[in-house]
């Protein structure tokens, strides 16, 4: 019987690296680079053929980075790679990220003839300046544009991301993007609040902290997000993702439910049999090495540690953890390890 896994695939390139973003990414329009990198992904799925043979893969995302970005035949030689090594589900969701700007007809058309049924569109705002502070490479009709794009050659499972609590942006101008992402209708919606972090170039601007809405106006927008959706067949199913029955990202769920991952490219992360790694975060080492050896140190997860995170990943679901599952998964029971802290905040209505 095989297990069931989930692929992630890391294409680190963006034509400009946005103000706020701190991941693993850098600008690189370079075709003869990305073809080394491509080249150098594929090697590293092919490396999985001896351990690929005891799984079926349930759900692949290709994120980053801007995906979209690079020709569509780099997209279509990693997927051929990955069926010709991986035994994929007929009914597998296959994720691609893209923004507006590089979401041609042509590729659009690629992505579906290989397989991939699911879109992740990078919107964040339908304010031209709020996404031109973001240092977005798009405008909102660009977006709306690769949007009916998407639709028409055939995709019918659509993701739009869209940011809170931005540089300059009021409560009305974050409800005008709600509704104009509702008047699309996608089948999902993850709406992030924007953090800023450390090593971004908003983080070193001070004019730019001055502008972002304080934490009670980032609530109210948080609130607004629930009840917009809410009232329009979204369900809210983890703490920043809403969908209509049904269209859950499987993959992500994947994550927050402790099951089984392999991440491919730079810095990409896996889990697997109770064994976490990274791969190394340096391109340049990475081709080099053409995908051969390029994790890092493996950590042993054990049963303890297997626990904590099953609960604190599980309770970023409003559908919260599953008693009987925790006891067929460590074999124990949840109240035999954690009746404690469970009683605790139950008392502080915290729990349920």
């Amino acid at each position: 019987m095989r297990k069931d896994i989930s692929l992630y695939i890391h294409i680190p390139f963006c034509i400009k690296k946005c103000n706020y973003c701190d991941f693993l990414s850098f600008s690189c329009t370079d075709i003869l680079e990305h073809k080394e990198y491509i080249l150098a992904l594929c090697e590293e799925i092919s490396d999985y053929k001896v351990v690929a043979q005891e799984y079926i893969v349930r759900t692949i995302f290709i994120g980053g980075g801007t995906p979209s970005l690079i020709d569509k035949e780099f997209v279509e030689l990693i997927m051929l790679t990955v069926r010709e090594i991986w035994l994929v589900s007929d009914d597998a969701e296959i994720t691609i990220e893209g923004n507006p700007d590089s979401l041609s007809h042509e590729k659009l058309l690629s992505y579906m003839k290989v397989g991939i049924n699911r879109l992740s569109i990078g919107l964040q705002s339908a304010n031209n300046n709020e996404l031109k502070l973001l240092g977005r490479p798009h405008n909102f009709d660009q977006f709306k544009a690769a949007y009916f794009r998407a639709r028409e050659v055939g995709f019918s499972n659509i993701n739009i991301d869209i940011m809170a609590a931005l540089p300059g942006q009021t409560f009305q101008s974050y409800g005008n993007t709600l509704a104009e992402v509702l008047t699309l209708m996608p089948e999902h919606i993850s709406a992030y609040s924007l953090i800023v972090e450390e090593n971004t170039p908003f983080f070193e601007n001070q004019d730019i902290i001055s502008m972002l809405p304080n934490e009670d106006v980032d609530r109210l927008m948080y609130s607004q997000t629930k009840r917009l959706l809410k009232n329009s067949g979204y369900s809210r199913y983890e703490i920043s993702n809403y969908a209509k029955k049904g269209f859950e990202c499987r993959h992500n769920l994947v994550y927050w439910t402790g099951k089984e991952y392999l991440g491919f490219g730079i810095g990409a992360a896996s889990l697997i049999n109770h064994e976490r790694f990274s791969n190394i975060a340096n391109i340049e080492e990475y081709v080099l090495k053409k995908g051969k050896d390029v994790y890092e140190e493996k950590i042993v997860i054990g049963t303890k540690e297997q626990m904590e995170e099953y609960m604190f990943l599980g309770l970023r679901l409003t559908s919260g953890i599953s008693i009987s599952l925790f006891q067929n998964k460590f074999e124990t029971s949840i109240w035999d390890v954690y009746s404690k802290v469970i009683e605790k905040y139950i008392h502080q209505d915290l729990l349920l």
